[in-house]
């Protein structure tokens, strides 16, 4: 499938189901966010909770109960189309992973949109640091952490982390660099052996593909949007609906121009 010239046309080519894969390494630069859609009597707290963990919970959007429509600076979009892949829970049960959410959007639901890591990806190719990606997809590998968030109400559970393995001559750099976009979860939260998240195997993610550690590389670690999907489910709600890690919204503007 051919590269979009620009967001409105990714979604564009998402609603019509001409592209269903990753977004990351995508349209750089340009603001890419997380989902979690929950009922208005959870979404308090979530929005509690995204206060409190603004590390890999960084709020860019939240819609009005019921209305789907995303309505930033240039940016107006669908939330029930634009993103390539969800996940719906259905009584805390992983039930799908459709391409559109329209069956499932209520007269209740609340949108929110978090800031993700991709969004600072072309910055860092833009600096001559190479961001390496699986043959097979270009999203991240995704792990779970030992590390507890800060609980709010009915939620509370493990942080979840990005990893990129990064030449060792780059981290102060890539350390720099990630640190002016709290968009996209800031500075690492861990450098070096993953044993220190908890982590037992860098070969074995949570979500996305097998990492890439080339020679001389050092395991770098940030904090995830995919955080939620690991503590949302397990609230009570009668549904929840995220993203499919590395199946992101991206918005009209980018990282160093907000609307």
């Amino acid at each position: 499938m051919s590269a979009p010239a620009n967001p409105a046309q990714l979604r564009r080519m998402i609603a019509e189901g001409s592209w269903t894969g990753p977004t990351a390494g995508v349209l750089d630069g340009y603001q890419q966010a997380n989902l979690a859609v929950v009922p208005r009597d959870l979404a308090y707290e979530f929005l509690l909770f995204c206060t409190r963990n603004p590390k890999p919970c960084p709020v860019l959007a939240v819609t009005d109960p019921g209305d789907p429509i995303v309505r930033i600076g240039s940016t107006r979009a669908d939330l029930r189309n634009s993103l390539p892949r969800y996940r719906v829970w259905l009584g805390g049960r992983l039930v799908a992973e459709p391409t559109e959410i329209g069956e499932f959007w209520r007269a209740d639901s609340v949108g929110f949109l978090l800031g993700c890591s991709h969004t600072w990806e072309g910055p860092l190719r833009q600096a001559g640091i190479p961001v390496p990606r699986a043959a097979e997809s270009a999203a991240p590998p995704v792990y779970r952490t030992d590390r507890p968030t800060e609980p709010a109400g009915r939620l509370a559970g493990p942080l979840v982390v990005s990893m990129r393995a990064v030449p060792g001559h780059h981290v102060a750099r890539v350390v720099e660099i990630t640190s002016r976009y709290p968009t996209g979860h800031g500075a690492p939260v861990h450098i070096g052996d993953p044993a220190g998240l908890g982590i037992a195997s860098l070969d074995e993610p949570d979500f996305g593909p097998a990492p890439v550690v080339g020679p001389g590389s050092v395991p770098v670690f940030w904090a995830c949007g995919v955080t939620p999907q690991l503590v949302l489910p397990d609230a009570g709600a009668e549904y929840v609906i995220t993203h499919r890690a590395g199946h992101m919204f991206v918005f009209d503007h980018h990282v160093d121009a907000p609307p």
